[in-house]
Formats: structure tokens, sequence, C-alpha cells
């Protein structure tokens, strides 16, 4: 969009940002993290599901905002890759240039399929490897990582554990705020285990708040009735940002009116388009126009707007109503949850015969419609609503008032803290359908009072919401995580340096301890030339062994073995990192595929197979004694009768191993050679 008119001087959003003096000021490489949902630099597909709500635009203009800094070298926002001929050709390009210095890279993880975040979990490992692999390739490594929602957060988090880097964290909705709703709307315990795996999200946060150095909320309300219902709250350090505002893309309604003002042909074009689309649906397109921008989501409560609008005859005859329920196509196919709001409303429009009053469009362009619908009600003297029960904080609010577009909005949430900052229009009781229609009508008939909240909307969202403002905080707030050194950062014990030089490492030489590196008699001196040639030569050194955890580093402190960067252990059902000893949490997921440890335990015990001491039992490892041998092809035979895949491992003539079917050494150590990207 270009700008001629002198009031219009916001395109100095888009040029580049000096660094303010008390932010860092060396060239900084920000990874973000965002893994569900449809994500791309163009016409964001906001509202189409449950997972392309505000957290997608979020995270795109963060990236564009950062990227845009003096300081800021490198922005880099890592998404899923989608091959599905459902959606868009787009979301499957592997890198996409956002500008300014900022791209989107899609990971492959959990094949080519669109799915929903719920079924995410089980491949987010994969996700980060597939990270890992990037960053040797490109030969990068982040001076920050920042995932947003629990899955991108447990993704970043990963990330910072294997690279020693600051974890930053945003939560943009939590799961025991989605378990209180949906328990109060009478949904069973086990259905929403079973839709939602609710119980490990809640884990992944509250594992979160723990580690994360920083966690940005969007307001004080968000920390408060959200994030206190975790127990690591205490322990987590918050930091309220507010979302910035495009205030080039959200620019004030009468700019349009200005003849020396052009907003660029595609502005235009989309103006015509959504006048013809309302009218469409109203008998007389020129009231004032009440306008709902939401997903088809029960929690938005648009039923209720319907309500409040249908049984008021005087607010009928003082505007129309538009509402912009997501984009559809045809409502059968939609999600269960998305299906019965929009058949709701269309039955209440029905109800309360609100035919030629209310428009119900079934797509729109978040881009250029979205923009251009807010500078549309406000030309007519009209009102935005967010009706919703609760509101985590309430973009649309921002982006309302940024045009000159007065709000009505509910007092649950985020809402709050704009409305007080912006005094651009009125909180209401959403429950209460008096009080909407009240707030409506004050407004809608006092133009005193409208062009106050018009004005303030202007003002307030540039000077406190503009995604300027927002950068400065966030450099300010992240500023003290990035003066700490990688001795400072592997104080936590989850964190460790190795992944920084295996990152950069070539070759890794990985041997087994007995018999190889250990024979009857110590030989300190070619265990010493070895450690030297691992230096001099840049070669990552790492050991596989049967022995467990325990044993290793016994072997390492008494026969003065090179410290390893990587332990594989228990006969190649663990891997550990560092001095720290880190588990990869990864290999443990990639293991857990298809381990039935208890029907396996319970089959050999039916033989008759004795089991080892429990202190030589681990979750991927079931240790038995078994002199007799030629007793395995029987185990074999009753453990394929169960369909129990496993590896089986008899050694020294009396011990037996049951693995997953993934474990062993080898099979460990291909595993770190993929995940790392090493030959």
């Amino acid at each position: 969009m270009t700008a001629t008119s002198s009031d219009h001087d916001d395109a100095a959003e888009r040029a580049p940002e000096s660094a303010d003096p008390t932010t860092p000021t060396r060239q900084l490489v920000v990874h973000l993290f965002s893994v569900h949902g449809l994500i791309r630099g163009h016409e964001l597909e906001l509202g189409r599901d449950a997972d392309t709500g505000g957290q997608t635009i979020y995270v795109v203009e963060l990236a564009r905002a950062l990227a845009r800094r003096d300081d800021v070298r490198e922005v880099v926002l890592f998404t899923r890759w989608i091959d599905d001929e459902r959606v868009s050709d787009d979301y499957a390009e592997p890198v996409e240039d956002l500008g300014h210095g900022a791209r989107m890279v899609r990971i492959k993880a959990g094949g080519g399929r669109y799915r929903r975040k719920e079924l995410l979990w089980p491949h987010l490992d994969a996700f980060v490897a597939g990270v890992l692999r990037w960053n040797r390739e490109h030969d990068t490594r982040p001076d920050l990582v920042h995932g947003h929602y629990a899955d991108a957060g447990y993704v970043a988090l990963e990330i910072a554990s294997a690279l020693a880097v600051p974890l930053v964290f945003t939560g943009h909705s939590l799961g025991r705020n989605k378990l209180e709703v949906l328990r109060r709307a009478g949904v069973d315990d086990d259905a929403i285990e079973q839709r939602y795996k609710i119980t490990h999200r809640i884990e992944v946060e509250e594992e979160l708040l723990r580690k994360a150095d920083l966690v940005i909320a969007s307001t004080r309300h968000e920390v408060e009735h959200g994030y206190e219902l975790y127990d690591a709250h205490r322990s987590a350090s918050f930091e309220v940002i507010p979302p910035g505002t495009d205030v080039e893309r959200f620019y004030p309604w009468f700019y349009d009116s200005d003849g020396g003002f052009d907003p660029g042909e595609e502005v235009v074009e989309a103006r015509v388009r959504m006048r013809r689309e309302l009218e469409r649906f109203l008998s007389d397109p020129d009231k004032p126009l009440i306008l709902a921008i939401s997903r088809p989501d029960k929690r938005k409560n648009i039923d209720g707007l319907i309500t409040a609008y249908g049984e008021d005859k005087e607010l009928q005859r003082l505007a129309n109503l538009a509402i912009f329920a997501g984009v559809r196509k045809d409502i059968e196919e939609m999600s269960d949850n998305e299906r019965e709001v929009l058949t709701d409303l269309l039955l209440r429009m029905d109800r309360y015969d609100l035919y030629g009053k209310l428009a119900l469009p079934k797509k729109h362009d978040p881009d250029t419609d979205i923009p251009v619908l807010y500078r549309i009600a406000a030309a007519s003297r009209g009102v935005f609503i967010n009706p919703a029960l609760v509101e985590n904080f309430g973009i649309t609010l921002i982006e309302a008032s940024a045009s000159g577009l007065p709000v009505v909005s509910t007092d649950h949430g985020g809402p709050k803290d704009i409305i007080s900052t912006c005094g651009s229009g009125e909180l209401v009781d959403a429950r209460d359908t008096e009080a909407i229609q009240q707030a409506l009508k004050r407004i809608l008939i006092d133009d005193e009072l409208w062009d106050r909240y018009s004005r303030a909307g202007i003002e307030g969202v540039r000077e406190h919401y503009s995604w300027r403002a927002h950068v400065e905080h966030y450099l300010s707030a992240v500023g003290p995580l990035l003066e700490q050194d990688v001795d400072d950062l592997t104080e936590a014990p989850w964190r460790s340096a190795v992944g920084r030089s295996l990152q950069r490492q070539e070759r890794m030489l990985i041997s087994d301890i007995d018999g190889t590196l250990v024979g009857d008699e110590p030989d300190g001196e070619g265990l010493h030339a070895l450690a030297e040639a691992l230096r001099e030569n840049d070669v990552g050194f790492g050991v596989a062994s049967g022995r467990s955890l325990e044993l290793v580093e016994k072997a390492i402190a008494e026969f003065g073995l090179p410290d390893p960067q990587v332990i594989v252990c228990d006969v190649g059902s663990e891997i550990r990192y560092g001095p720290e000893r880190i588990p990869d949490r990864g290999y443990r997921g990639h293991l857990r595929v298809r381990w039935k440890p208890d029907e396996v335990r319970a089959t050999l015990l039916e033989l008759g197979i004795e089991p080892q001491p429990d202190e030589n039992q681990t979750p991927f490892k079931l240790s038995f004694f078994l002199d007799d041998g030629e007793r395995l092809p029987e185990i074999e035979a009753a453990l394929d009768e169960k369909g129990l895949r496993r590896h089986l491992i008899w050694s020294h003539g009396r011990f037996l191993d049951v693995l997953p079917h993934r474990a062993g050494k080898g099979k460990a150590i291909r595993y770190l050679a993929d995940k790392w990207g090493l030959d």
C-alpha cells in the first residue's frame, strides 16, 4: 500500500528500525516455532478451522517485525511442511521468504497430511530432528528460541536443551483453561482426553513454565487467570507484551475519503467486493453496521450476539449486523463444533426473522478484506463487537480500534487491558443480553461518544500496540538472557552445550567399552593418544555399551576414558548427552512406538522366565534370567502370537534382555547420525 496523505505516516513501520539503547546491539539470530495450523506469509486462512486462529498471523508479523531491526541479523520461523490436496500448495514450499531477513522454513514431520494439532504430539521429536539437521546444513545456530503454543514450546525446549540457548515461551491458549471450559460445557473427561490429549498438553505446559527463561503473555489477566492455574507458575518469569498491530494495514477509516490518499488497487477492489457481499444480505445497507469477526466456536458466543440483536427491535432499527464466522464451503464437512455453531446461527437467524438485517458471508480474505470491513463499519458509524465468553487477548479489538471503529467487548480476559489502555469502547458481561444491547445502542445513538471512542482507538493503538513498540519491549525483555554465556546456560541441568559441537563436527567415533576401549589390562597411554587424536581432528566421541548408565560412568572414571559427548547405554535402549547426561527424549519417543512392555513382561512370566531384580529394569529394557538358549524360539513364537514387536538379546549364556523393536546399539547410532546429520 502506498501512502500519499501527510496524515498517513505509518509507512515507517516497514523501514529498518534502529536499535533502542536498552536492547542488545549484536546481530541476533532468532528462531521462532509455530508447528500446527496453516501458516504462510500471505493470505492467511484465519478462521478456516480451530488451528488457524490469531496465533498464525501473530508469529508471521513477529518474525517480520524482529527482522526489520538493525540489531537482528536473521529470523527463521519454523512450521510444519504440509503436502495435502485439501489445502494450498503453498504449505508444501520448503522455504518462504518473509522479507527483511526473515524466512519461514517448513519441516517434514508426520507425513504431508494436514492434521489437527492434537494429533501432532507423536511427531514432534521428528520435527526437532528436522530442525537440528536444517541448522547443520545451513551452518547456523540461534541466539534465542521462542516456542508458540504447547506443541512448539516442546520443540523449542528440546532445541534449547540440545544447543544451550535461552528459551522463550508463549502459550497463546492454555490446557487448564480449556479443560475448565469443556467441563463446564458438560463434556466428559474421557471424551476430553480422547479428543484433546489434554493431560499430556498440561504436563508439557507445566514443564515449559519450570524451564523457560522467559514466558511472554499478552495481558496481565492471562498471567493471573491462566498461568496461575499451573503448579509451576510461581517459579516462572513472566513479561506482559501485548501483540503488535500493522497500523499501515489497519489505517483510520477517514483516509478513504481523502482524495490524496491511494491505498492501492488491491484495497480498492476489496472495498468494492465487501460492499457487494454485504449488500447481498441487507435490505438497507446504508444503516450503521454492527460487525463481529471470529472463528465458529461455541466459546465465541456468537449465538448470544444474535439473541441480543434478535430480541431488540430498536437495535435492529438502528443498525444491521454482519458476522464473519471463519471461512466455509460446506457446513456438513466441518468439524462437529463448527458445524453446530453455524447451524445454530442459521436457525436463530430464521427464528428472529433477521433476513435483510443480518449478513453471514461464507468467506473473506483476512489480508485485505478484514481491514476493509473495519473501515466500512466505521464509515457507517457502526460498532465492532467481541461477545466471547472469555478472550485471552483480543487482537480484533486492536485492529478495529486502529481503524477508528468503536468497540464493545466481553469483560472477561484480555480486553480489559485493551479498553483501559486505548479507551476505544465499552466492556460488558457477555452473558448479559441486556448489557450487550444497551452498550451497542449507547454508542450508535450518541455521536459525541462515538467520535471520542473512534479517536481514542486510533491514537491509543499507535502509541501502545504497534509492532515497533512490541519488538522494542521484546528485545529489552530478552536482553538479559542474551548476556548469559554457555556456562551460565548449562547451569540448568536440562541444558547441554554438547549439541553445539555435534552440529559442527563432521565425524564421530562411537566405540564399545568392554573388549574395545578396555581390555584385560588398562592402556592409559593408548587412551591418551586417542583423546589427543580426537581433539586435534575435531572428531566427536561417544560410547555404545550394554552397561547401564551407572556402570558406564564407573568405567569412564576407573579406566580414565575420554569423557564422551554421547553415551548409548542399556544395550542401546537409552541415549545420553554431555557431562550432564541429559536423556534424548526424542529417542525415547522413537522407541515407544508399538512398544508394550507390560504385555511383553506378562508373556514371559507365563512361560516361567525369571525376571532379574527391579534395579536392572528400565522403561525400555526388560531383563530376565535364561540359562537355556534353546527356549528362544518358544519365546519368539509366544510374542509373535500376541503381535508384540520387540528385539531379544541373549548374552553370556544366562541373560535375556527384551527391548523395543527399534532399540539396539546399532540402531541407536543410526538414530544419532540421522538426527544430527552425521555421516
